[in-house]
């Protein structure tokens, strides 16, 4: 009996936890504002051909989130950065940490 009990422990703490990571999966992350403190420190701008260029001289045409390595979003529109943690970031934007994709 006390195996079968353990057992149920076990798989029921199993599926708690599936569950409550599956429910964060759905949970869509907030768009970073441009106004946002990091958005601003790193020049971040939903439209990459809209970056301030005498501000950002690093930036290059061409460039932009879904090109840059730190981009979680795949082929989405929106995506996940680790630089604006727990916000998506636009595909098309572009920020003062772009690093091109290898």
């Amino acid at each position: 009996m006390k195996s079968s009990r353990r057992t149920f422990l076990i798989a029921s703490i199993g599926a708690a936890s599936s569950l409550a990571m599956s429910q964060r999966g759905f949970a869509q992350a907030a768009k970073l504002d441009e106004s946002d403190p990091a958005a601003v420190a790193l020049g971040y701008r939903h439209d990459a051909t809209k970056v301030d260029k005498a501000k950002f001289p690093k930036y290059t045409a061409g460039e932009d989130c879904g090109n840059c390595q730190f981009y979680q979003g795949g082929t989405a529109d929106w995506g996940g950065c680790p630089l604006f943690a727990g916000k998506e970031v636009s595909k098309h934007g572009w920020c003062n940490g772009y690093v091109k994709k290898a």
